[in-house]
Formats: C-alpha cells, structure tokens, sequence
C-alpha cells in the first residue's frame, strides 16, 4: 500500500500536467498514463504511454519522458530531475529511472487504482519479491556460463575512449 505525503505547489502543479496528459492520451488512442521529467532548472518533458501506437512494451510514459529529456538534453544522467508520474511506475519505469538517476518519483494514481481501472501489474510488482524458484515458474531466467562471458568487460576495461556510467 503507497503511503500519500504532503506535497509543494510545484509537486502538484506538475503531477497534475501528468494527469492531465494521461486523461488527454486515455481520451484518444492512448493509454492512461502520463509523466513528466522535470529537469533542476525547471526543464520540461512530458510524454504519454506509447505501447500500443509504437507497438513497443517498453514506451511506457514515465521511459517516454526519461528518453525524451535525455535525447534533449543529450546526457544519460539526469541527477538533479524529477519524475512525475500520472500512477505509480512498475518495475521496469521505476528502473529506468534508477538508471537515469533521478532524484525523485512522485506519482498520483496507486497501483490499486490502476488495477480497478483495467491496468493490474500486481504480477510484476510481486514476481521481484518471489523465490527463485518461483519466479522459474512465471518466467524462466537461466545462467549459462560461457567461456567467452566476460570477453566484453574486458573489451570495457581496455578500452581508453569509453564514457563511464
């Protein structure tokens, strides 16, 4: 269960644009989703859900929004933004903005209301916190250690011009 906190103006200002994206694209031929990554300097980029007009699983609002502000702003690094969310991120948004190092998520609907509207990702919210052994069952992810394995961490360490991340 998501815990509400109290939140600034400008926290609410932004997730509402967030919300009022995802309603706009719900309305259309989108999904109900929408972010907004909003940069230290006040930069914004919002973005909607993509999955199905892109026919990509992946381009869910809130990786729209960190792909849009990176291409951008041309870094990977977005330490020091902030993602607004129209829901609660799943596994893969929450890991992609790990990856972007943002420095905060807020979002307004919760998972719950998500599921009550037609969007239940309890599956993939629960399958981190399972046993191996039954996280096997819903997807299996097997280790085959090759002799070539670490041939491309070496190629990584060797190679003088290569941009750390």
């Amino acid at each position: 269960m998501s815990t509400i906190h109290e939140t600034t103006p400008r926290t609410s200002t932004h997730l509402e644009r967030a919300v009022d994206l995802a309603a706009e694209s719900a309305a259309g031929d989108g999904g109900p989703f929408g972010a907004v990554v909003v940069t230290a300097d006040g930069r914004e980029f919002p973005a909607v859900n993509r999955v199905t007009a892109e026919h990509d699983p992946t381009a869910h609002a809130e990786v729209m929004a960190i792909r849009s502000a990176c291409r951008e702003l041309g870094t990977f690094d977005l330490s020091g933004a902030v993602l607004y969310s129209s829901c609660e991120p799943c596994p893969l948004c929450l890991s992609a903005s790990l990856w972007a190092r943002l420095d905060a998520v807020y979002f307004a609907a919760d998972r719950h209301d998500a599921a009550a509207g037609g969007f239940d990702d309890a599956q993939f919210h629960e399958f981190f916190a399972q046993s191996a052994q039954e996280r096997d069952r819903a997807l299996p992810v097997r280790h085959v250690a090759l002799a070539t394995r670490t041939e491309p961490f070496e190629a990584w360490a060797g190679n003088a011009l290569r941009t750390a991340y």
